[in-house]
């Protein structure tokens, strides 16, 4: 949780806010590298990386933006990526956050215990 609350908009500074509150450990515009639509590399920076969740969070902060490509850019290039549209309505994004994280959390346990099923399977068949 670097302070880098000077270079922060107002948004992303409620988001600071909460995190914080909740005891969620993150980075500020860790850079991941994505393909464009060209196929060329480019280096972005979504605005906060959660640590021990392994998901970033783009906070969007106007509803003028287009934030469809860089969600489709994200997903393409395997990042999970949760976008928080804060301007739609007072702590919305938050029941969003929180579903969103539960979401991914959820596949990654079913993932995981589909892979030890499947292993375990066949490690019994080999004996």
């Amino acid at each position: 949780m670097n302070d880098s609350s000077s270079r922060m908009t107002y948004p992303e500074k409620k988001v600071a806010e909460y995190l914080r509150k909740m005891n969620i450990e993150w980075v500020y515009e860790q850079p991941v590298f994505v393909w464009d639509d060209d196929g060329r590399p480019r280096v972005w920076t979504p605005d906060f990386y959660l640590i021990h969740f392994g998901i970033y969070l783009e906070v969007c902060g106007s509803e003028k933006f287009d934030y469809k490509y860089r969600r489709k850019i994200f997903d393409r290039n395997g990042y999970q990526v949760i976008f928080l549209h804060l301007y739609k309505g007072p702590d919305k994004w938050i029941n969003h956050l929180l579903f969103y994280l539960m979401l991914f959390s959820d596949y990654r346990t079913r993932r995981i215990n589909d892979l030890l099923n499947g292993t375990t399977k066949k490690f019994h068949n080999i004996i």
